[in-house]
Order: structure tokens, then C-alpha cells, then sequence
């Protein structure tokens, strides 16, 4: 998602990849999880708002150009940052809301989902 929203992603349907992302990611960790489900959401978030962030201003000229809401966003919201260190600020708070987004998925789904059974050593 990182790269795809720098090219490809317009900020209008990022948020329906989410959903599908989010649904799958939490499939997957009740699926295979030991535990603490919540906290493999959030955790997982954490991890990847490190490389979104990085990715984002890595190709912060692309970025922006494609998505000039957010270019908006930065310039009212700087209060003499550069849009380098708005992303900065901006990055890990997405990250920790949307880890309690994930986490929140991942506990529901470990109350629906049946576990992997653990398979014994041979």
C-alpha cells in the first residue's frame, strides 16, 4: 500500500483498500495467532506505518503531486514545519489510530475465526 498509494491509489478509495487489508490481516492473525490478538493488530500497524511514512516521504514530491488534498493538508497544518516533519508527526499518529482500528479486527475476529490447530513435532 505504500508504494500504490504514492502512484497508483487516489486519497478517495484508499480507505476501502484499508477495509479489505484490515479484514484480511485480521483472518490471519486470529487464524494463526498464539494470543493477545489486539496486540498483534496494533502492533502490526505500528510496523507499517513506519515504512508508509518512510515510503511517503521518500517520493514526497510524487506523493503530494498526486494527491493534492493532503499537499493542503500539510501546508494549513505546519505551523512552520516542513511538510518533511508534518509527515513525521502525522505518520505514527495515523499509525497508532489505525493500529487501535486493526487491533479492534483482529480481537473480533479471533471470537469468530477458528484457530489452527498446532501440529505436532515429527
Amino acid at each position: 500500500m505504500a508504494i500504490a498509494t504514492i502512484f497508483w491509489i487516489p486519497a478517495k478509495v484508499e480507505p476501502v483498500f484499508w477495509l479489505v487489508i484490515f479484514i484480511i490481516c485480521a483472518y490471519i492473525v486470529a487464524k494463526n495467532a498464539p494470543g493477545k490478538y489486539f496486540l498483534h493488530g496494533f502492533c502490526i500497524s505500528i510496523v507499517n506505518c513506519i515504512w508508509i511514512t518512510a515510503a511517503h516521504i521518500s517520493w514526497q514530491t510524487t506523493y503530494l503531486a498526486n494527491h493534492a488534498d493532503e499537499a493542503a493538508n500539510y501546508a494549513k497544518m505546519s505551523h512552520g514545519m516542513s511538510v518533511t516533519q508534518s509527515m513525521l508527526v502525522v505518520g505514527p499518529i495515523v499509525g497508532i489510530i489505525s493500529g487501535l482500528i486493526l487491533g479492534l479486527f483482529c480481537f473480533i475476529a479471533s471470537k469468530i475465526v477458528k484457530k489452527n490447530k498446532v501440529r505436532a513435532a515429527m
